[in-house]
């Protein structure tokens, strides 16, 4: 995809995924998770070229400018949001699919030092709730949600919610609250 066509994409998300967000050039100015995005994309451009030290440094540009901590490695799908993005931490193994959210302080982290698949894996349409902890080679099924504050250290089939320390799994049809949507997003801020 062009440059331009995914920053316009990013841009769309961000207004999507933000009840506050007012217009393009704003959100272009002034989202510390957008921009980490888009410093992402650089770093793991030059990671896939073999030039990792360049790569690892401009992460830690990105990571200074913005509070968002995403590993060169790590594989991101389109149309990925962070909001607010203080203190989010992506490892080197994770992968994250498709029209993900993460609010601030999530933790994609590693439970081991070996050299093998240690970070969570992210499904599809996936939203992260403020501050919670995914360890490990874990795998979150695709339209799941991850409560604030959760500590996830095993999987989670699609359609789930998951809250707690360590966090409990249970299929979204089994709502905490028969009047809460807990498909809008807008209810995990």
């Amino acid at each position: 995809m062009a440059l331009f066509a995914r920053t316009r994409e990013d841009i769309a998300t961000a207004k999507l995924r933000d009840p506050a967000a007012r217009y393009g050039f704003e959100i272009w100015l002034t989202y510390p998770g957008v921009h980490a995005v888009w410093g992402y994309r650089w770093a793991h451009w030059l990671w896939m070229r073999r030039l990792r030290l360049l790569a690892r440094i401009h992460s830690q540009l990105i990571r200074f400018l913005t509070g968002v901590e995403i590993h060169p490695a790590a594989v991101i799908g389109r149309r990925f949001f962070i909001d607010h993005g203080m203190g989010v931490v992506i490892g080197a193994t994770a992968e994250i699919g498709d029209d993900v959210m993460l609010y601030h302080g999530v933790t994609l982290g590693g439970r081991t030092t070996s050299d093998e698949k240690r970070h969570p894996t992210i499904g599809d349409d996936v939203v992260v709730g403020t501050g919670a902890v995914l360890l490990g080679p874990i795998t979150i099924g695709a339209h799941s949600i991850v409560g604030a504050h959760a500590v996830v250290v095993t999987n989670a089939p699609p359609n789930s919610v998951l809250t707690g320390i360590p966090a409990v799994v249970r299929p979204r049809s089994t709502a905490l609250h028969p009047d809460v949507d807990y498909t809008d997003p807008g209810i995990y801020i």
